[in-house]
């Protein structure tokens, strides 16, 4: 899918682009390509005289390579940005490819984005410059705020994880854990300590190329300002992702703790069983073994009194386990 957005009063417009003449009407700051087929790959070369590297997208791409100024000028940026996805959270991996010297495009420059799928850290973009007029200017004010975007949606997931923490939390902390609840809490826990390790890797991977941003001395004054404010954002999140290993370790010890109580009260069953009926196993040995004159032979009343004893020597240590409530 290919899409141009152009300026027109400040506000940022879409349109998907279907064939080669399409895309000759326009003139954009940001070129959107997701999973772009070969044709469209070929209209971006026709049109702008850009060629998309093949590797673009690849995954095994060296980090010291995820970042670097062609000759021409054109700037090269490699980024992951974050799914928040139940089933199957996930980090995409987008190329971003900034020319400032088309002559398609005079002096404003077009960005160049290739991904794979739809990334929502986009549609959170195109929302906010359709409701803010003036947001963005130029392709380098594009690239800077969807770094904004992306810790803006970095902050919204670990609000999320805190809300869903806190549910946990009561589940836990109300006592009475059973396997069951313990199994649910262990499986949210897991969840969200997977999905705090990515959010915490893809404020990293931004940090690194708002930095690199910086450093290639491409902004302006006024965007080099809210590059820093962006680092800022991205720094106040370390500290929640840390507070949120905190929390999910202990959330992770609790459990553990309540599993292993369920664990010693059936051994603790089992231990209390096994005492009281040591006293009938030893009278029945005794009565097992071999007398001149067996005593429940030789007695009338011998096998009833053995079973009677055997019985009362289990009873007495089990109202003993009662009344000290080692039963409970």
């Amino acid at each position: 899918m290919l899409n141009v957005f152009t300026l027109a009063n400040g506000r940022l417009f879409q349109e998907e682009i279907e064939s080669l003449e399409e895309l000759a009407q326009f003139k954009p700051i940001w070129v959107d390509l997701e999973d772009p087929t070969p044709e469209e790959r070929r209209w971006v070369k026709q049109h702008f005289g850009l060629s998309i590297p093949e590797d673009a997208m690849d995954d095994d791409i060296e980090e010291s390579a995820r970042f670097f100024e062609e000759d021409n000028g054109e700037l090269h940026v490699r980024s992951d940005f974050l799914i928040d996805d139940d089933e199957d959270p996930r980090a995409i991996r987008v190329a971003f490819i900034l020319n400032e010297h088309n002559a398609e495009l005079r002096s404003q420059g077009v960005l160049f984005s290739i991904h794979d799928e739809d990334v929502p850290v986009f549609r959170l973009l195109r929302m906010r410059a359709r409701r803010m007029p003036g947001l963005i200017e130029n392709a380098k004010d594009v690239l800077l705020m969807l770094f904004d975007a992306d810790a803006e949606y970095c902050a919204d997931t670990l609000e999320n994880i805190y809300d869903d923490l806190e549910k946990v939390s009561r589940q836990v902390l109300a006592g009475a854990v059973t396997d069951d609840t313990a199994g649910q809490v262990l499986s949210a826990i897991a969840r969200h300590e997977d999905m705090s390790g990515r959010i915490r890797r893809n404020v990293m991977d931004t940090r690194r190329a708002v930095s690199f941003m910086m450093r290639t001395r491409m902004l302006s004054a006024e965007q080099f300002e809210d590059a820093r404010q962006i680092l800022r954002d991205l720094d106040s999140l370390d500290s929640h992702t840390a507070f949120l290993f905190d929390k999910i370790n202990f959330l992770m010890d609790a459990t553990v703790g309540f599993i292993n109580i369920n664990q010693n009260k059936i051994i603790k069953l089992f231990s209390v069983a096994s005492v009281a009926l040591l006293p009938p196993t030893m009278i029945a040995s005794l009565y097992g073994m071999n007398f001149e004159y067996m005593p429940e032979l030789s007695q009338r009343w011998g096998y009833p009194f053995a079973l009677g004893l055997m019985v009362l020597s289990a009873v007495v240590p089990m109202l003993y386990f009662r009344k000290r409530g080692w039963l409970k």
